[in-house]
């Protein structure tokens, strides 16, 4: 381990020892880290399911016109999820909640890797497969019973004939649980922004609304715009899980 990470790493276990209400925003970073490739890249999700115009699939318009092009998209990106683990920062905040350390998570993700993990305390600011609702009748379904209705049907369909769609913002549709992920970091006494650049709106704004230390761990360039440097305590530019199970070493939660 290089002096550098050892050292950010022991501060960050000493920030979590003093802190009681630690909230986390985790960005795609953490996804890319369980294997979950970029969608637009040239082996992504768009390529390998044959999707021509990828920037209609999460069109909430196109998506009640025509249903089949987001299917067919989502049955490829499931049978990725069924290959992939949650990491170990996944498990290592999900330790951090069942030790009462963490207040909640707010997500950016649409993996629901963190429920995976453990954790239940989530807020899926983009929303995210967990659940799924009748467009109609706005009956909920839960992962498995979606799940099964997916690969069963070329369009999933509730018993009252509306078409069942994941809890997945789509392009058109508001962000969810706003409110309350403004409250989560306000309330605040430590708050992680993980594999996030910090640049996509709403979600960019909420580490400056935290009143304690901000400490930024991703891979990579953050926007300034939005979080200060001068308002972050500690940011690592390495490895996540690395950095994590470093700081796991400091505190032996995981």
């Amino acid at each position: 381990m290089s002096e550098d990470l050892h050292q950010q790493a022991a501060r960050c276990a000493e920030l979590i020892r003093g802190a009681s209400r630690i909230a986390l925003l985790s960005g795609a970073g953490l996804s890319t880290a369980a294997g979950i490739q970029d969608f637009r890249g040239p082996n992504g999700l768009y390529t390998t399911a044959g999707i021509e115009n990828p920037e209609r699939i999460f069109d909430i318009r196109v998506f009640f016109q025509q249903p089949t092009l987001f299917y067919s998209f989502h049955r490829a990106f499931l049978e990725l999820l069924d290959r992939v683990e949650p990491t170990f920062a996944h498990r290592f905040f999900a330790e951090l909640e069942r030790q009462g350390k963490l207040a909640g998570i707010i997500t950016q993700n649409i993996d629901s890797l963190h429920q995976r993990a453990g954790s239940e305390k989530v807020l899926e600011i983009h929303g995210g497969i967990w659940r799924a609702y009748c467009t109609e009748c706005r009956k909920e379904f839960d992962y498995d019973s979606t799940r099964r209705l997916t690969f069963e049907h070329e369009v999933p369909h509730c018993e009252c004939g509306g078409i069942i769609k994941p809890d997945i913002v789509f392009f058109g549709e508001a962000v969810k649980h706003l409110n309350e992920c403004q409250q989560m970091a306000s309330q605040s006494d430590l708050f992680f922004a993980v594999g996030s650049s910090l640049v996509v709106t709403p979600a960019a704004i909420l580490p400056s609304l935290a009143p304690g230390p901000v400490v930024v761990v991703t891979m990579g360039e953050i926007s300034p715009i939005f979080l200060p440097p001068h308002r972050i305590a500690l940011h690592a530019d390495c490895d996540i899980d690395t950095f994590f199970s470093a700081v796991n070493d400091e505190l032996g939660l995981v």
